[in-house]
């Protein structure tokens, strides 16, 4: 999704336009997620991209994009610019995450015959 949103519009209530302009972001995201991931990604992740123009926007994280667009509603911005495409993501292991150390769970005492006594 590549487009330019107006929240300026005759005749319409500006609130109720920028509540539809979240509502055609959040319907788009939600229905890229409902297609198949594509082979060996684990999910889909989102390049996304904000700003007044489409030549003054910049890399943005997906989380961000609403707090954004309420900042421009904020400010009586007229319009701003909107980039999300999609693309596979693949997960990483968290640092410090017991289960990659091979500590995961296992029950061990003092002994080590491996009884838990």
């Amino acid at each position: 999704m590549k487009k330019t949103f107006q929240l300026h519009i005759e005749g319409k209530n500006r609130d109720r336009v920028l509540d539809s302009v979240k509502h055609e972001i959040r319907k788009y995201i939600k229905r890229e997620r409902g297609r198949p991931v594509p082979a060996g990604a684990d999910f889909w992740d989102f390049d996304c991209k904000f700003g007044r123009t489409a030549e003054t926007a910049e890399a943005v994280h997906l989380s961000a994009l609403i707090g954004l667009i309420d900042g421009v509603a904020r400010e009586g911005g007229a319009q701003f610019y909107v980039e999300i495409l999609a693309k596979g993501g693949h997960r990483q292991a968290r640092p410090g995450d017991a289960f990659d150390e091979g500590e995961g769970g296992a029950i061990s005492d003092d002994n080590g015959d491996g009884d838990g006594d």
